[in-house]
């Protein structure tokens, strides 16, 4: 079928009225911003489609159907399209309405836009001579936000899509609390405490929820070999595929741990799968443009300290902990650790962590847009009374490195944060830290 027709059809497809919204609603919301092209990403399967069509849905219960599409350029049939093809999708869309053009402001969501070759240019034009308000998405590293901007020139804004947050997840059994923490019933207490140490195991990727243990896990494995081959092997040529898959499992396997790129290459070497140091940099690069892992670096205002020093690397999400750790710990702690970063990244927090004189560190040193600082500590087990003075000892050090900051204690649940008493220091149960607003 000839491209312009396979176009004409699929815009007939898009612009049919039913259009699903129940799905569960998601706390991320497109920055209001006139004449951005605005681009939705985020790791595959975290749910970037699905919002795209709730944003759809929005906007045709808000104007007239004909007004607002969807289209998905992952059809075989248009493989091969160029970026200035898409004109036949504007003519045609306009001799089918052309009261519109030059009257109304129409909506535009155009998924996995990033098969299309330089569509970037014909999005430029869109913004140049019609109104239409262009949202558009892609798989993870072949749809960067730096790259967005760039190719745009300065008129791209990103809106990252991240797996459920421990209220989405609550929202989407049903069950997200509708009052304040202080005014929970000790049943509603309870509910939540138990639906976070599922969370924790689980994670918040929306196909995984509500699946047994295996097929979860399958699932969650099956994700990250898609990033691997998808969003870095294919996008960047590497050959040396044995040490990324490596580099991937041992990241995995101990998150929240110290990434040291000398002692990570002597480790592949061990394994007879020597690369080049600046490779092993440039593959940990990759793997958290694809939203797969995020790095936290050490706090300093010394750049040569800040590169001489491990970061520490965390999973997009606490179930992929599970779903990679052979040994069958339970790891709890670093899945709430890990919980807890993600959701700073959510809030756009600007996150380090602190290592003190007394050579003990601190989880997070978070610094708000909206200005403030906190150190963070996160501990799932306070029983043991040498643990707890170690995190709060460390959290003390760490504050008269940084005095402007809100000394803060984040523990596994109420029971937990009754143990602790530490002048000066805010101790919290997590789950409820994580329903709350936030500081950003």
């Amino acid at each position: 079928m000839p491209l312009h027709l396979v176009l004409a059809e699929k815009l007939s497809a898009a612009l049919r009225p039913g259009v699903a919204a129940g799905y569960t609603r998601r706390d991320v919301c497109l920055p209001a911003v006139p004449g951005k092209v605005h681009s939705v990403i985020g790791m595959r399967r975290a749910g970037k489609t699905t919002f795209l069509l709730q944003l759809l849905a929005a906007r045709r219960g808000a104007v007239v159907p004909e007004r607002a599409l969807y289209l998905s350029f992952d059809d075989d049939r248009l493989a091969g399209i160029a970026g200035e093809q898409l004109g036949y999708l504007l003519d045609e869309y306009y001799r089918r309405y052309p009261g519109l053009r030059g009257h109304s402001k129409a909506y535009w969501f155009l998924d996995e836009i990033q098969f299309v070759p330089e569509w970037e240019r014909f999005a430029r034009r869109v913004l140049d001579t019609e109104s239409i308000e262009l949202v558009v998405s892609g798989s993870s590293a072949r749809l960067l936000s730096r790259e967005v901007h760039t190719s745009l020139r300065g008129r791209g804004m990103a809106t990252v899509v991240r797996p459920f947050s421990f209220r989405e997840y609550l929202r989407h059994r049903g069950e997200e609390p509708a009052r304040a923490p202080r005014r929970w019933t000790a049943a509603e207490r309870s509910l939540v405490e138990r639906r976070f140490r599922e969370f924790l195991e689980e994670g918040g990727f929306p196909e995984v929820q509500g699946l047994g243990p295996a097929l979860r896990i399958e699932l969650l494995q099956g994700y990250v070999d898609t990033v691997l081959f998808r969003d870095v092997v294919e996008r960047y040529n590497i050959s040396q595929v044995a040490a990324l898959r490596w580099l991937v499992r041992h990241c995995l396997r101990n998150p929240a741990g110290g990434f040291s790129v000398h002692r990570l290459n002597r480790d592949l070497k061990a394994q007879g799968l020597g690369v080049a140091r600046d490779l092993v940099h440039a593959l940990l690069g990759h793997l958290t443009d694809a939203f797969l892992l995020s790095a936290v670096w050490l706090a300093t205002d010394s750049e040569r300290q800040r590169n001489s020093n491990p970061r520490k690397i965390y999973p997009a999400d606490p179930g992929l902990i599970r779903a990679f750790d052979s040994s069958g710990r339970a790891n709890l702690g670093h899945a709430l650790e890990t919980a807890v970063l993600n959701e700073l990244e959510r809030r756009g927090a600007e996150v380090a962590y602190v290592r003190t004189e007394g050579d003990l560190e601190v989880d997070f040193l978070v610094r708000y847009r909206a200005a403030g600082e906190e150190l963070i500590q996160v501990c799932a087990d306070v029983t043991a009374e040498a643990t707890l003075a170690r995190e709060l000892r460390a959290l003390d050090g760490a504050w008269r490195m940084h005095r402007r900051a809100v000394r803060r204690l984040l523990v596994l649940d109420r029971n937990s944060a009754a143990r602790v008493r530490a002048a000066g220091v805010q101790v919290e149960p997590a789950a409820e830290w994580l329903l709350g607003t936030g500081a950003g």
